[in-house]
């Protein structure tokens, strides 16, 4: 399939992160709101439409796992898009470039799932759970640095941007390998095949999206039926979108992927995240205790959030900088880099995604997940919004006395 360019074209990426910035931003805000009135409905006298709507069965599915199997698909038929992108033609196309997110990144990872395991270590039916906190919402955190403004430079941005985008890249080695249930060889055989074909449109170049997209949707039911949770289809058809144009073509911008990618920005962030948030955040807390909200579960994925976000990319980070790995992002002082670890343990979207499949079939489990999720990412969010505001840049005279 496709090879990295030679010649990347800095101006053409820039403007693509730029778009990638605004729209992530605005749809992280749009998404705080309807996390709102998912709250509110599930505890009010609409609960019953609201859960009931939920749990309507259309065509042999709920609305909600049409969301959850379905929506989501597309959802990460663009994060497998944007991938693919920075690490062939973007911010991620050369090493040097992928070391610090990516260090960062598994960090964010190992740490948070090992605060998981402490805290819930005396109830091993709650261990399933261990990757729930090791998620980060690339909408949400950007949408507090918009919120904040020129006070946090546009490299802290680009940095947490790859973060989150190789974060996204473990989520789904995660879900693929620890979160699949019993196999249907028959099924995932005939999902392969429709990859195959994927793969030949990608060989022979073929330009039009629609024969890809025909296709991805019989792969999706395929996986659906196997075993392997129908999301992944979504990143597997991404993987097969031709990155480069036609040779007939002159311009980058004409290349199917990138045409299915800005097709597809705004209905993901506009439309897709916030129904999955107004359909996965309602969570009933009437009769909810401080001893409930205490309880391992929760409390597990809150801390692991909150605290092993923070611990994990922040010294993950700074390890490599101080071993001469990598560079500091530029303009950036060490405090801003801890408010950009901070609000790494936002984790909303990919985390209630993981909690679903984690405890899918304990309704109690499910709403504690939840919970844990909106403690630990409201309590980054807050955290990293504060931190950030006062946190001073660092000064020309500050980066030439280190140089020294």
């Amino acid at each position: 399939m496709d090879q990295p360019r030679s010649k990347p074209r800095p101006e053409r990426r820039l403007s693509l992160m730029r778009r990638f910035f605004d729209s992530e931003a605005s749809g992280g805000m749009i998404l705080m709101g309807v996390t709102v009135i998912a709250l509110v409905l599930a505890n009010s006298p609409a609960a019953g439409l609201y859960f009931g709507v939920l749990k309507t069965y259309v065509l042999g599915l709920s609305v909600l796992h049409w969301i959850n199997d379905a929506l989501m698909a597309v959802f990460f038929l663009l994060v497998g898009l944007e991938i693919k992108r920075e690490m062939l033609d973007g911010q991620l196309s050369t090493w040097p470039r992928r070391i610090l997110p990516g260090i960062a990144a598994l960090g964010g990872m190992i740490v948070p799932a090992l605060v998981y395991l402490a805290i819930t270590r005396s109830e091993p039916q709650l261990h399933h759970g261990w990757a729930i906190p090791t998620a980060t919402d690339i909408a949400f955190a950007l949408g507090v640095l918009t919120i904040l403004g020129p006070r946090v430079p546009a490299s802290l941005k680009i940095f947490l941007t790859a973060l989150a985008i190789l974060d996204d890249l473990g989520a789904i080695v995660i879900i693929a390998v620890f979160y699949t249930s019993d196999l249907s060889l028959t099924m995932l055989g005939a999902a392969g095949l429709c990859l195959l074909v994927l793969v030949a449109f990608n060989r022979f170049s073929v330009a039009s999206v629609v024969p890809y997209l025909l296709v991805g949707g019989v792969m999706w039911f395929f996986v659906l039926k196997s075993g392997i949770h129908a999301t992944l289809a979504g990143v597997a058809l991404a993987l097969t979108i031709p990155l480069h144009p036609n040779p007939k073509k002159t311009r980058a911008e004409d290349a199917p992927l990138h045409r299915l990618e800005h097709a597809l920005h705004k209905p993901v962030a506009y439309g897709i995240i916030p129904i999955f948030g107004l359909a996965n955040a309602g969570v009933a807390l009437s009769g909810l205790s401080l001893d409930a909200l205490l309880s391992p579960l929760p409390l597990g994925i809150a801390m692991g959030l909150l605290i092993g976000k923070q611990v994990g990319v922040f010294s993950f980070a700074y390890a490599a900088v101080h071993l001469g790995l990598a560079d500091m992002p530029a303009g950036a002082s060490r405090l801003q880099c801890y408010g950009v670890a901070l609000l790494c343990g936002i984790g909303f979207t990919m985390s209630l995604f993981i909690g679903a499949l984690a405890f899918p079939d304990d309704p109690l489990l499910g709403d504690e997940a939840k919970i844990g999720v909106l403690m630990g990412s409201v309590l980054s969010a807050l955290a990293g919004y504060v931190l950030l505001s006062f946190a001073p840049r660092e000064t020309l005279q500050v980066r030439e006395a280190k140089s020294m």
